[in-house]
């Protein structure tokens, strides 16, 4: 007798738990990262004849799309994040120019000022310029450091200063919202709504980090010397941090931890060449940290949680299974120490790999569609076996990669999933 069909929630579940589920579990529906620029969005739409919908861009940071449904469903994605069922009115969203001239939509709060010179200036509500974007760029900046010339005596301020810096001031659905009143009433009313009218997985991305919130209050190069020099600071910012997040958590457990399937947490703890930090400043500073909120998530709600911790980790994926990180998204198998056969052969059995299936930065952009195809074919070969796997690019699909390789991508995995439906 032929084994049923799993659902897509189901699927992913089944991965989560390291199971097989059937036929490759697949997100790129779940936003911010990784995701696809709203660039080549626009152009895949147009090469495969989509005439629907709106494009729209729903991370304005990294001017990444928000996939439409009938995106979701031909490319057959199996998780989407929870902020798609807000700023679903056409009066929520405003006409806007992207830098190869294509003209999208992106959310009707965000008003950048386009200079002369078509560089593009962000100011949070009490004026200060917090970001800017270059005029041929896709990405922006931040500009203002809350604690730039050294650490408060205290932190009493800290939640005013949040929303100064790039990644809150900028947030994405479902968490520009936030300040409404009646914010978490409409989270689960939204998240139910989700749950009753679709059968994908859904996930919800949570503002927690640890390691990034640091350096977007002192800027990289102070905070990573911090590390160092001032670690005594440093712990006092981090239990300050941990304090807001926990009183966070409890909102999102109590709003829609029985109707939500998976909670992300973001901490880019690595770079192309290593991890920002030795493995004695992260088990000492950041691990216990981190445990505490994930625990709480897995201990009120049956949500699983997991780290976006991007680069090279791999000395640190140990720490972070312990710290009870379920996933790791993504899966840098361009960066040091990262292959893909070496993380999965070495921790597989312990954690799931939630991407990693191709390599954006010199793939989609760079081969033909035949050579995508092999490539991503070989990636599921390597993490596929044994479950535990979710596909998706290694990062953001960027916007030089032509619509036929993006294509020739999830064609690759639906390929690959019909052999072991086939097989089973």
């Amino acid at each position: 007798m032929a084994r049923q069909k799993m659902t897509s929630r189901e699927r992913v579940l089944a991965s989560i738990n390291h199971q097989e589920p059937g036929r490759a579990s697949v997100d790129p529906g779940a936003p911010p990262s990784p995701d696809i620029s709203t660039i080549d969005y626009h152009n895949l739409k147009e090469y495969l004849g989509l005439n629907f919908g709106h494009t729209r861009v729903y991370d304005v940071v990294q001017e990444l799309a928000q996939p439409e449904d009938e995106i979701i469903e031909l490319f057959h994605v199996d998780a989407i994040d929870i902020g798609r069922a807000f700023n679903t009115e056409d009066s929520d969203w405003d006409d806007f120019q992207l830098s190869d001239g294509s003209m999208v939509q992106h959310p009707a709060w965000f008003h950048p000022e386009r200079k002369p010179n078509g560089t593009l200036l962000a100011n949070a509500p009490d004026g200060t310029l917090i970001a800017k974007r270059p005029a041929m760029a896709t990405f922006y900046d931040q500009t203002y450091f809350p604690y730039i010339d050294g650490y408060p005596d205290d932190f009493s301020s800290l939640p005013q200063e949040i929303p100064k810096a790039l990644w809150a001031g900028l947030v994405h659905s479902s968490w520009d919202h936030a300040s409404e009143p009646d914010f978490w009433e409409q989270l689960r009313a939204q998240a139910l709504y989700l749950r009753e009218n679709t059968d994908k997985a859904l996930m919800m991305v949570v503002r927690c980090n640890l390691f990034e919130w640091e350096a977007f209050l002192r800027r990289l190069d102070n905070f990573l010397m911090d590390l160092l020099s001032q670690p005594d600071n440093e712990e006092r910012l981090l239990d300050a941090l941990v304090e807001i997040h926990l009183n966070t958590l409890q909102k999102v457990c109590n709003s829609v931890g029985d109707v939500v399937d998976l909670v992300r947490f973001g901490d880019d703890l690595g770079a192309g060449y290593g991890p920002f930090m030795e493995q004695k400043i992260y088990r000492k500073l950041f691990k216990s940290r981190h445990k505490i909120m994930l625990d709480y998530v897995k201990e009120h709600n049956r949500m699983h949680a997991y780290l976006h911790p991007c680069g090279s980790i791999h000395s640190v994926i140990p720490d972070l299974i312990e710290a009870g990180s379920e996933a790791l998204n993504p899966v840098q198998i361009n960066s040091r120490d990262m292959e893909p056969e070496r993380p999965k052969r070495e921790f597989g059995q312990d954690v799931t790999f939630w991407d990693g299936g191709a390599n954006t930065r010199d793939v989609p952009n760079k081969a033909t569609p035949e050579e995508v195809t092999d490539h991503v074919t070989e990636l599921l070969e390597i993490f596929m076996p044994g479950g535990g796997y979710v596909f998706n690019t290694v990062h953001n699909i960027l916007p030089d990669a032509p619509p036929e390789s993006i294509v020739a991508m999830f064609e690759a995995v639906e390929e690959y999933s019909n052999r072991m439906e086939a097989a089973s």
